[in-house]
């Protein structure tokens, strides 16, 4: 784990990092504007003796908790759904995903029901919201906070999320969000576990929204996925509507990703007080799918065949270049003694030993300029190539 975030961060801010990570967040609460205000949430829960904030100017609905003389999670108020106990970034999917009244939304891994009641206040109990669990297990919690919530407009389900486009149809919802499985590795305050273990197709058609994100803070499961996505769909990062939060990667390590990945968000416990959480935001330009795991599309194979065939030309460029000054210099025999050279050369595969006091021809240089560009780079070899090109040009710049 240390040299994960030896990876993420400067030594001083990872030991910033680490120190936050074992401090608990604090107990934060989301009020239901489904059934109240959070002006009378608070001034409700300050006369059981509860010391509450409003959590900042980024929300509207959320309450910091600072101490309690009652449970905050058996109080009248909890009971009768006027907010929900929820953490602060959870709030941030749903902010960006924005649904609107009357549209058709998928929460895809709903369970325990924060995001998916969070979803349905945005909407005003308005249009239809999917609220998709895998883990049957974990329906009986979603179903008890959304009856508690007072949600009416969604619909419980309980499928694969890769499912979903055979069930509810292809272009049959607006936006989707997707809290992936992650490694955790943004909440180890709250599982202090993770430190020690664990490893680290959607129903819709154009024009619809989809957030992803997780409680993670490792590239690997951030913008690693989302680059794969642009890769083999036609999607688009766009702005996640956040005013905070640290821009998302465009290079880590070997890593180089689309330069919309600065539009995805990062957010930390030494940087923000919440729990680490990524947060990127696209949408689907049409239902093209570019390629297939393990095998490239035939535009990336155009785009790959065009490109190597520039370098090959401006290498061939390059060397008639040089060779021209050469040619110069020697005089007109040099040049009359090549053509007699390349005539003598039989095409069979022997080749006439070379008289007494006179020395073999060289080997024709196009032969060896050729001998490489036969062979097409691709994948690992091909981007290394490029960085080392990168790297040095970035020397020579500096000199």
């Amino acid at each position: 784990m240390v040299d994960a975030l030896l990876s993420l961060f400067s030594v001083g801010e990872a030991l910033e990092l680490i120190e936050a990570q074992e401090v608990p967040r604090p107990v934060t609460l989301r009020t239901n504007t489904l059934k109240t205000r959070r002006r009378e949430l608070a001034g409700a829960l300050i006369n059981r003796g509860v010391n509450l904030d409003p959590i900042g100017n980024w929300s509207k609905v959320g309450l910091v908790v600072y101490e309690s003389q009652v449970p905050v999670g058996a109080t009248p108020e909890y009971m009768a759904g006027h907010y929900m106990l929820q953490g602060a970034s959870s709030f941030l999917p749903c902010m960006a995903l924005a649904p609107q009244e009357g549209e058709q939304v998928v929460d895809v891994a709903a369970a325990p029901g924060g995001k998916t009641t969070y979803l349905a206040a945005l909407m005003r109990n308005t249009g239809v919201l999917f609220a998709n669990e895998i883990n049957k297990e974990r329906l009986t919690s979603l179903t008890a906070n959304l009856q508690r919530m007072g949600v009416t407009n969604t619909i419980v389900c309980n499928y694969d999320g890769r499912q979903l486009p055979r069930v509810l149809g292809e272009r049959s919802v607006d936006r989707v969000l997707l809290d992936a499985p992650c490694s955790g590795t943004g909440v180890i305050s709250k599982d202090p576990t993770v430190k020690v273990g664990g490893s680290l197709g959607l129903p819709s058609g154009a024009g619809v929204v989809v957030v992803y994100s997780t409680c993670s803070m490792m590239v690997e499961e951030n913008e690693n996925v989302v680059n794969y996505a642009l890769k083999r769909r036609d999607v688009k990062v766009v702005p996640c509507g956040l005013e905070f939060g640290r821009p998302g990667f465009i290079r880590f390590r070997d890593f180089r990703f689309h330069p919309s990945l600065a539009e995805a968000r990062r957010f930390y416990p030494h940087a923000h007080n919440l729990d680490g959480f990524f947060v990127c935001k696209l949408k689907k330009m049409s239902n093209k799918v570019k390629g297939t795991d393990g095998e490239e599309s035939e535009e990336e194979e155009k785009e790959e065949e065009a490109a190597e065939a520039g370098k090959q030309q401006g290498k061939r460029q390059r060397q008639r270049g040089k060779q021209q000054p050469a040619a110069a210099a020697g005089g007109g025999d040099s040049g009359s003694e090549e053509e007699e050279q390349q005539q003598q050369q039989p095409a069979a595969h022997g080749k006439p030993a070379p008289k007494k006091g006179q020395q073999a021809p060289p080997a024709p240089p196009a032969q060896a300029a050729q001998a490489p560009a036969a062979r097409k780079e691709r994948g690992i070899v091909k981007r290394a190539r490029e960085e080392l090109m990168a790297e040095q040009a970035a020397k020579k710049e500096q000199q």
